[in-house]
């Protein structure tokens, strides 16, 4: 297992909590928290931050996701890591605050140094840490699903896996098509509610096959969608952010 000598420089990240952490999941962001200290790295949180605009933008209110980039982009423009626990929420600001700008060369500047300090919280353990194994532990059978951003957008599929992997006591199962989407996409799973259904029913028959107890991703989003079917089912099986299952000792 790395971890940061003390005579090393220490790694300073600023933690960017998406709205979905911060106002319906922050025990993920504690998780966050509690992992990241134990490898010894300092943890702040700029508490003026907002929405990092991906609802307007994804709406097509262009005008006001623009605002809420800028702001983002002033609050995090000077840190040294920003660490986020949504794949979904770093593509936003690593992929499309990029097509958001392009027609603005003072911010697109802004935006290309900040992407590349920006990262996923299991990439950011595994790539920039060089950490696969954080010390937690976990019994029962888990499976995991690839969330669409972080996996289509960022290319983070191994990293996950190899924390999950080095989990004292479990056991990791591949549900069948691991990559399909859960159906949730934010607000099309509010436009198009019966393609929605009809891509989450697949899932869950996925998950349920796989005979894990607890389903595992790096984006609540994804989680709340499919945690809300498992209940309305009675399914038995847990939803867990993978910052909750690596902070688990």
């Amino acid at each position: 297992m790395y971890l940061i000598k003390e005579a090393d420089k220490k790694i300073k990240v600023s933690l960017f909590i998406t709205c979905l952490v911060d106002a319906l999941f922050p025990q993920v962001g504690v998780s966050m928290v509690k992992v990241l200290k134990r490898l010894g790295v300092e943890v702040g949180f700029p508490e003026k931050q907002t929405c990092c605009g991906q609802p307007a933008f994804n709406t097509g209110f262009r005008q006001d996701a623009k605002l809420l980039a800028k702001r983002f982009l002033s609050i995090f423009d000077r840190d040294e890591f920003i660490v986020s626990p949504s794949g979904s929420c770093t593509s936003m600001v690593r992929v499309f605050y990029k097509e958001l700008f392009h027609d603005d060369q003072k911010t697109s500047n802004m935006v290309e140094l900040l992407s590349t300090r920006t990262y996923e919280f299991s990439e950011f353990l595994v790539n920039v840490l060089k950490v696969d194994d954080v010390g937690a532990t976990y019994k029962g059978r888990v499976t995991y699903h690839d969330s669409c951003h972080a996996l289509r957008e960022l290319r983070i599929q191994d990293e996950p896996r190899k924390l999950i992997k080095s989990v004292k006591g479990i056991d990791f199962m591949e549900m069948k098509s691991p990559e399909t989407c859960c159906g949730f996409g934010g607000t099309f799973s509010i436009k198009f509610p019966d393609v929605s259904v009809s891509i989450l029913d697949e899932k869950i028959e996925s998950i349920i096959e796989s005979g894990a107890d607890t389903i595992l991703s790096t984006d609540m989003g994804c989680l709340m969608h499919i945690g809300g079917a498992l209940n309305r089912m009675n399914i038995p099986v847990k939803t867990m952010h993978i910052a909750e299952l690596l902070s688990n000792r």
